[in-house]
């Protein structure tokens, strides 16, 4: 029998805007699209399949919880390591995306920065 857990396959966000939030991901990641439907954008980060669903669709999956707002607060944060924060801030600056915090040195020896999609959840660049 296979080891429990295994890699993450799949991350599904809800968001109110799936046409936003599938146009910032195209621009600020630069990655295709891996399939979608009326209701969802599914992009591929590495082996991580992220699914951009729109938060109507979504009670049908999390039944009987229910859907925060994105005004609720952030719950969550993705990390994607990169070679160079300070460059990669400079290239999401020139795409219109605007920093939350950094680039900043972490007491652990980790320089950060973070950004938010349309969707709120934070994304973190670190090196």
């Amino acid at each position: 029998m296979a080891s429990w857990p295994g890699g993450i396959s799949a991350i599904t966000l809800f968001v109110e805007d799936l046409d936003a939030t599938k146009k910032f991901y195209l621009e600020v990641f630069g990655l295709p699209v891996s399939f979608e439907d009326d209701d969802s954008a599914v992009f591929k980060f590495g082996n991580t399949l992220v699914n951009l669903l729109k938060a109507t669709a979504a009670p049908e999956l999390i039944e009987p919880a229910v859907v925060a707002p994105r005004e609720a607060g952030a719950r969550l944060q993705f990390t994607v390591s990169v070679d160079d924060v300070d460059a990669r801030c400079a290239e999401l600056a020139a795409r219109g995306v605007e920093l939350l915090n950094g680039p900043l040195d972490r007491p652990r020896g980790v320089r950060t920065a973070s950004f938010m999609d349309p969707g709120g959840h934070i994304w973190e660049i670190a090196k």
